[in-house]
């Protein structure tokens, strides 16, 4: 019988959210007559509250102490979900799981927990991939595909998708900013994520700078992007590059949609981004984006855009001289140097890739 009232819990981040559309449209597509719900944490819900065909979005402020948790409680027992799927895997997902009160409980396979012993809260299990270092994206598909046939669908006529859906109006809201920052039609264009500041994962601040003074140099226009994590590395820059011909500046850039909007028209216009790994190049890859992934602590056959290789469209760079202990996955660096690995990609040879990528698509479209 198929479900009334289905229940996601995948609260953070905001990569590992954008990773969790493809459960969200298969479910519906398997159960299109029943209510979807979706538990997330507020700084994310802006992705999810436009999605056609979610119900609620469920906001869980992981801050609020016992107070989020009775509302929480409150919420999920007034949805009563038929069955609940945890796409995360940890104790606070798990706990969301107990408190649905659904009597069929979704997850992984106890392997790919991030803590294992919380998902004994679980009725049912996805089966174990044969490779332990899977990606996030294969994670979720094979998640798909077991609850999927286990609600009696034919899971090999689904094709997954992992975009957020943008509405006819969204999509409009998207065109006009890719004008703004990208005026005429003349040129290439590339867009620099930055990187938020004490993250392992980023970027020395200061090699935007360089990077975005050669590809201005090379006639590309480029474009300096920051969410609210980097706006004051965004302001900086403003101040130290200023407004030059081919440069633009979006800075605490706040609203997921928009961002999803903004991304699927720069992947119309072929229009790369530079960024490190993170929420935002998930989310740009997500809607079409070709994305340049400066990789260092992570890997990117693990937590890079997808698709990976061999068909992806997408560039990973390493720095030659990687230290031996790269990857190694850490949020914190104990490297002696300091955090090498993201050190020793230069600016030039970002640059160069992105020229490159430059080149492929004007000899593509002649």
């Amino acid at each position: 019988m198929e479900p009334r009232r289905i229940l996601i819990a995948r609260l953070s981040h905001l990569g590992d959210v954008v990773c969790a559309l493809p459960l969200f449209h298969t479910l519906r597509t398997v159960a299109p007559d029943a209510r979807i719900a979706w538990v997330v944490q507020p700084e994310f819900a802006g992705l999810l509250q436009s999605l056609p065909g979610l119900d609620r979005v469920i906001k869980f402020d992981r801050r609020g102490r016992l107070g989020a948790w009775l509302n929480l409680k409150t919420e999920l027992r007034s949805f009563r979900a038929d069955i609940a799927i945890d796409a995360q895997g940890n104790w606070k997902s798990a706990a969301v799981m107990g408190l649905s009160r659904a009597p069929r409980k979704f997850g992984m396979a106890t392997v790919d927990w991030r803590e294992p012993s919380a998902a004994r809260v679980l009725t049912e299990q996805a089966p174990a991939l044969p490779n332990d270092q899977a990606h996030i994206i294969q994670r979720t598909l094979a998640l798909s595909r077991f609850v999927a046939e286990s609600l009696g669908a034919d899971a090999d006529a689904i094709t997954p998708r992992f975009d957020p859906d943008l509405a006819p109006v969204e999509r409009a809201r998207g065109r006009d900013l890719a004008d703004r920052h990208f005026p005429g039609a003349n040129g290439s264009s590339v867009v620099l994520h930055l990187a938020a500041k004490g993250d392992v994962r980023s970027w020395p601040p200061d090699y935007y700078r360089v990077l975005a003074e050669q590809l201005l140099a090379k006639g590309q226009r480029v474009l300096l992007l920051s969410g609210p994590g980097e706006k004051d590395h965004g302001h900086h820059l403003r101040h130290v590059l200023g407004m030059r011909p081919g440069l633009s500046h979006w800075i605490d850039q706040n609203n997921l949609r928009e961002a999803s909007a903004f991304f699927a028209e720069c992947a119309q216009r072929s229009i790369p981004m530079v960024a490190s790994d993170s929420g935002s190049m998930h989310l740009a890859a997500a809607n079409g984006v070709r994305v340049v992934t400066l990789c260092g602590p992570q890997d990117a056959a693990r937590t890079g855009p997808w698709p990976v290789a061999p068909d992806t469209p997408h560039r990973t760079l390493r720095a030659q001289d990687s230290p031996d202990c790269a990857p190694c996955f850490s949020r914190t660096c104990r490297h002696p140097k300091g955090n090498v690995c993201m050190e020793n990609i230069t600016p030039e040879a970002v640059a160069d890739l992105c020229l490159s990528l430059a080149d492929s698509s004007i000899n593509s479209t002649e």
